[in-house]
């Protein structure tokens, strides 16, 4: 029996998301080997599960990362004692970040800002709730998507330093454009970009006379900023892995430990079948060939995929029946959890549980 394969399928509809705790469990392990605990700030945004989350709680990391409100949420259920939300909160949000902080105390929350405007206005929300929260400036270092540039950040920190609802603790740098296959080529690169960050935080610890803490990277980088002093890591699709860092990154040292499962539910004619896999149930950003990666099939085309049906072109249709199981590695696996409101728990090839994918709600309770 391969290792994806489970044993009694025949309960599981489909499409469906399942879980392998086993190597969920390998993958944290060998993330553990690359960085120490203390140095490591995952994202959850992949897995969105607060037993995935627990999972890496047990096994000593107490630092996260998320994006949104829900995840921070899920992270306070579990008594997760540090969470980044690396996001630069409206003050809508910031009221949220509030409640947030109010509602779960054994939780330490901290958020980004990288515009003095909003950051006076996210300090005018707490210091009205007589709280100062703590707060990471975003540093752009060469994504172009969020944060300030590395030349503007110190004008920043000044002008936020004596904001009485926040407290500047640390500088927050993604370098998720950083992407080569080739390793070295990967390394020099990050090096470079991170060249101005390490000048920025020199010259902001000079005038302010104490530490910052430092949050970088994702998971194409992760190994070159592991090998730094006092860098708190921030890997995200290790824990479940997928199709499309495998075959970009394949120096990481992860596993696939999530899969979607789909039917075949239609026999089109000798060279065509349609399976239950739509837009609804896969991360469809992709061109239609890079959405999923089947393990048991070989030779398949994609032909066209809609709402609720995917389309593939085979050698032989009629190696296949309407049932057929195919066991699928998604591309890009953080926004195909997103699709699930439940992932099937499979140990030793059993499906054994089921847990709530509680995050992918925007909200919770608060």
């Amino acid at each position: 029996m391969n290792w994806y394969e489970i044993r009694n399928i025949e309960s599981i509809d489909s499409p469906g998301l399942v879980v392998y705790k086993e190597r969920v469990q390998q993958n944290i392990e060998s993330v553990l080997k690359m960085r120490n605990a203390s140095l490591l700030r995952p994202h959850v945004k992949t897995n969105k599960i607060a037993e995935v989350s627990k999972m890496m709680l047990d096994a000593g990391i107490t630092k996260y990362k998320c994006a949104t409100i829900a995840e921070a949420e899920m992270l306070g259920t579990i008594n997760a004692p540090d969470v980044l939300i690396a996001y630069q909160p409206t003050p809508v949000k910031a009221k949220r970040i509030m409640v947030l902080i109010q509602k779960y105390p054994s939780t330490h929350f901290s958020c980004l800002i990288d515009d003095a405007g909003n950051a006076e206005n996210i300090s005018n929300v707490f210091a009205a709730g007589n709280i100062c929260v703590d707060v990471y400036i975003d540093v752009n270092d060469g994504m172009n998507r969020t944060g300030i540039k590395p030349q503007n950040a110190f004008q920043l920190f000044e002008e936020c330093e004596n904001l009485s609802g926040i407290k500047i603790i640390g500088l927050h740098v993604y370098d998720g454009h950083i992407r080569d296959t080739d390793v070295e080529e990967r390394k020099q690169k990050t090096d470079a970009a991170f060249n101005d960050v390490a000048e920025l935080v020199e010259k902001i610890e000079l005038s302010a006379s104490r530490k910052l803490n430092i949050v970088a990277g994702g998971s194409p980088t992760f190994p070159v900023h592991a090998q730094r002093r006092d860098v708190e890591c921030s890997p995200g699709t290790f824990v479940f892995w997928d199709y499309g860092y495998k075959t970009i990154l394949p120096d990481e040292p992860f596993e696939y430990a999530a899969l979607v499962i789909t039917r075949v539910i239609s026999i089109i004619d000798e060279h065509t079948i349609c399976v239950d896999l739509g837009h609804k149930s896969i991360a469809a950003e992709n061109a239609i060939e890079k959405r999923v990666h089947f393990l048991n099939a070989e030779n398949i085309q994609f032909s066209g995929q809609s709402e609720e049906h995917l389309v593939l072109k085979v050698e032989e249709a009629s190696r296949y029946k309407v049932g057929d199981v195919l066991y699928g590695v998604p591309y890009h696996i953080c926004p195909t959890v997103a699709l699930y409101e439940r992932a099937v728990v499979v140990e030793k090839n059993e499906a054994v549980d089921e847990w709530k994918v509680v995050a992918r709600d925007r909200k919770i309770n608060v």
